[in-house]
């Protein structure tokens, strides 16, 4: 498999280049099942007995991920054929292949609980204690899923009545402003603006996301619109140890901007020991709502800017830098940390310029991020270092790419939305186990040759 010469990349070849046995055992060895296992399992001693092997199917369902098997039906087949193959899974030679039936109603019931989150969220956690996961900047990005179930027919719309036309009176309008407002009120959370996820909590967040299949449409590289029928994969990664630390799950018209607050939430919630200084994205996630939360969080955005039919501010540049009277702009400097400040300098062409000693030019402008949190960052826009920091993205997209390619991502066949969250979180936790294995062999290598 070719992997791309850059530090920041792991080598899966390490992994991939052990026995099935010892390749199985270094990816499965990190993972608690427990969490599913409690889902899974009889609650009582009374009943039929249990017959099946849950923790091997459990394994079974991570390796069929690894190895890239499309079916279930696939998998059963291999666990029959291939002796070897269902040991490693962690079966017994006496136990009974469980069938296609019987993995449909074990995920099933995992995809009516927490579990498959409880086990991504140790697994990090023990990846931050074993040192590998020490990041300072998280890149968050989307990455579209086209569902193989056929999308349905559109409706017919109802024709609707004819608005009266011209002005309503004062009593019609008062009352049609009060229902208007009742029915945005009721909409669920993600049907409102993204301004109100901030005062919602995680729970909520995360616990009400819309996960049905549905038509998404961004545009491509072209400028052009692309159409699917399916989900959108929503994560935040690492930038330099490349570990998904919060993801989410949705249908594939919800705007990637809405999925922004939850996983920073979830890093500042469910991950408190991490310093994170830096978060970056690209334009489609330029609203104010996430820059507040981004500063709530103790970090600073790195976000592209998207200028919305928004007017030239008069005084400053593209990147909001001010500019002296012959418009040459100055210079980003530092940042005071305790006063929140940016420091521009004079422009290096006001050196000689005659009006240098004039009042309406002044050496040093100082500007606080607070007054427009989505418009002055610190490092400010346009400076090497905010350049420098939003190269990191790649590595966000660098995931997505490694999820479809390798850990079957863009393969999802169940219909319904809840089992079709099931194999992204499974493709979660694969690809965090295998890197976590990777970073333990890495490490056993450079000890063994020190």
């Amino acid at each position: 498999m070719p992997i791309i010469r850059q530090e920041s990349l792991f080598d899966m070849q390490v992994l991939f280049d052990l026995e099935p046995t010892y390749r199985f055992n270094a990816i499965l060895s990190a993972i608690d099942i427990h969490p599913i296992l409690d889902v899974v399992m009889k609650k009582s001693r009374f009943g039929p007995k249990q017959s099946l092997n849950y923790s091997a199917m459990i394994y079974s369902l991570i390796i069929r991920i690894t190895e890239r098997i499309p079916f279930i039906k696939d998998l059963v087949k291999r666990l029959t054929s291939d002796l070897r193959f269902k040991v490693d899974c962690g079966f017994l030679i006496s136990d009974e292949i469980p069938s296609e039936a019987s993995y449909s109603r074990m995920i099933s019931l995992i995809s009516e609980s927490d579990a498959l989150e409880i086990v991504q969220e140790r697994l990090l956690l023990q990846a931050i204690s074993e040192g590998f996961v020490s990041d300072e900047t998280i890149a968050i990005d989307a990455t579209h899923v086209e569902a193989r179930d056929r999308a349905p027919f559109k409706a017919d719309k109802v024709k609707k009545e004819p608005q009266k036309r011209g002005r309503k009176k004062k009593e019609e309008r008062k009352q049609w402003l009060l229902e208007k407002a009742e029915i945005e009120e009721n909409l669920p959370i993600y049907e409102k603006k993204i301004g109100n996820q901030l005062d919602a909590s995680l729970t909520e967040l995360r616990s009400s996301v819309p996960t049905e299949p549905k038509w998404g449409i961004k545009k491509n590289s072209e400028g052009k619109n692309v159409f699917w029928y399916g989900f959108k994969c929503h994560l935040a990664v690492g930038t330099q140890s490349q570990y998904i630390l919060q993801s989410l799950f949705s249908s594939g018209n919800l705007n990637d901007g809405k999925a922004a607050i939850p996983l920073l939430k979830g890093v500042k919630e469910r991950l408190p020991q991490m310093k994170i200084k830096y978060v970056t994205m690209d334009a489609g996630y330029d609203y104010r709502p996430i820059y507040e939360q981004i500063y709530h969080n103790g970090s600073q955005s790195v976000i592209a800017y998207n200028k919305k039919n928004e007017p030239e501010l008069i005084g400053f540049d593209k990147h909001f830098a001010p500019t002296c009277v012959r418009e040459h702009s100055y210079c980003y400097d530092s940042f005071d940390v305790k006063y929140e400040t940016l420091k521009y300098t004079r422009p290096k062409e006001c050196k000689d310029c005659p009006l240098a000693n004039d009042s309406l030019c002044q050496k040093i402008y100082k500007k606080k991020i607070t007054d427009d949190h989505r418009r002055y960052t610190a490092p400010a826009r346009g400076s090497v270092k905010w350049d420098d920091i939003y190269k990191e993205r790649s590595s966000v997209e660098r995931v997505n790419a490694y999820l479809k390619c390798y850990f079957l991502l863009n393969q999802i066949y169940h219909c319904t939305g809840k089992k079709a969250k099931v194999h992204f979180d499974l493709n979660h936790i694969a690809y965090n186990a295998s890197k976590l294995a990777v970073d333990r062999l890495t490490r056993l290598q450079l000890s063994a040759t020190a």
